[in-house]
């Protein structure tokens, strides 16, 4: 009866077309939907890969430096650098920020560009927290007002920008560079982030400075030297966020991490750690409420499988009576109605899946699209076509076959 099932589709092409391209669509909203979060976990994973680093420490108690605030003082690096099993140790600093173009300063029309500002020891390549690959340009060299950028935040090669106070010149470009949530990755000197980082402005300083000034314990008459030593203390920062360390070939991870944690009183966390934190607790809302939508998305989507199809059975009752009168046996005529679901489930399935590879890299934030996802799709939506059909099969075999002799 697959040539029955045909010739009714053929009969009325036009409107199964449509229905099937409107299904489509709701189908590719909900693979993007998928690829949305499979991107969230892509960009987890991508900020751990390029940080170059097997082993993160931050601030005792915390889980930084990217789901928690985390200080650490900056010369922390060097206790770590001197114990067994460690190769390398850089400090980091990390912050979420505006970053202005120079040129948009005077243009009304332009935008700030949303970004992770990273501090990093200029060290060059090879080091944690550093690049690990440029598309274009130099690694920074110089201590100062030097910057790479990834190529998602649209900054041109040369272009300066403003990041606080300071005026930077992009270097470098980079590639695949972003945070967590998807934000390009600006890379600058560590100097300068720290300063970024708790920066005041000079309203703020001046006050700050009366107040000390006016704290005899902090002013003491007769010793200057003590004032401006603590006016000194108060406008610098020797903290960062994390140190990141890379480990010899070999080692066990956990074998280096229980002696910093032990004898220096600082939380340390392997790959796999700081990958559970990543993707099991920073983006589990988000990862729920996707899985919200997609649950929605498929119950509208068999409400409207279900109602179509179920339109088309009652469209013709006749010609399901006439069936009926000849002798046609029940499962025949349901079978008839599963392969009508099944043919509208898979035009659906191949128009949502060509529109969501067409539209995925329109969205600001990284959408993967995996074949395992599409195939699991697909059976989905096979299965939902089947289920929505029930209805309509119980409503053509109770058809009566007298009907296709009575008006």
């Amino acid at each position: 009866m697959i040539s029955l099932a045909g010739r009714d589709i053929l009969h009325g092409w036009g409107k199964f077309l449509f229905t099937g391209v409107g299904l489509g669509l709701l189908i590719g909203v909900t693979l993007t939907m998928a690829g949305v979060y499979r991107g969230m976990v892509d960009d987890a994973q991508a900020l751990l890969n390029n940080s170059g680093a097997d082993l993160w420490v931050v601030q005792q108690d915390t889980q930084g430096p990217y789901a928690e605030a985390s200080s650490l003082h900056d010369s922390t690096w060097q206790h770590l650098r001197g114990m067994d099993g460690v190769v390398r140790a850089a400090n980091v600093t990390y912050l979420t920020m505006q970053v202005r173009p120079t040129a948009s300063v005077s243009a009304a029309h332009a935008k700030d560009v949303r970004a992770m500002v990273v501090g990093v020891s200029p060290d060059g390549p090879g080091y944690p927290g550093q690049p690990p690959y440029l598309v274009a340009g130099r690694h920074i060299t110089r201590s100062h007002y030097e910057a790479v950028a990834d190529v998602a935040s649209g900054l041109a090669l040369g272009e300066s920008i403003h990041i606080r106070r300071q005026v930077y010149t992009v270097v470098g470009l980079t590639r695949r560079m972003v945070s967590s949530g998807g934000d390009p990755m600006v890379f600058i000197p560590l100097k300068d982030a720290q300063e970024a980082q708790f920066l005041k402005d000079n309203e703020a300083i001046v006050q700050q400075r009366a107040r000390t000034k006016q704290n005899p314990a902090l002013n003491r008459p007769g010793l200057p030297g003590v004032f401006d030593a603590v006016l000194a203390s108060q406008n610098s920062n020797p903290f960062v966020n994390a140190v990141l360390v890379q480990i010899q070939p070999g080692v066990d991870p956990e074998a280096v991490a229980a002696p910093i944690r032990r004898w220096l009183h600082l939380s340390v966390y392997t790959r796999a750690q700081m990958e559970d934190i990543l993707v099991a607790k920073l983006i589990a809302t988000s990862a729920r409420q996707i899985g919200m939508f997609l649950v929605i998305l498929a119950i509208v989507s068999a409400a409207i499988v279900a109602f179509i199809i179920y339109t088309l059975t009652m469209g013709k009752i006749r010609e399901i009576a006439v069936l009926k009168l000849i002798g046609t046996k029940n499962r025949t005529i349901a079978a008839m109605i599963v392969q009508q679901a099944l043919a509208l489930g898979l035009i659906g399935f191949v128009v949502g899946k060509t529109a969501a590879t067409f539209w995925a890299p329109a969205f600001p934030k990284y959408v993967l699209l995996e074949p395992g996802d599409a195939l699991r799709g697909l059976a989905a939506v096979l299965l939902i076509c089947v289920l929505a059909s029930v209805l309509a099969i119980r409503a053509a075999l109770k058809v009566d076959p007298a009907e296709a002799i009575g008006g």
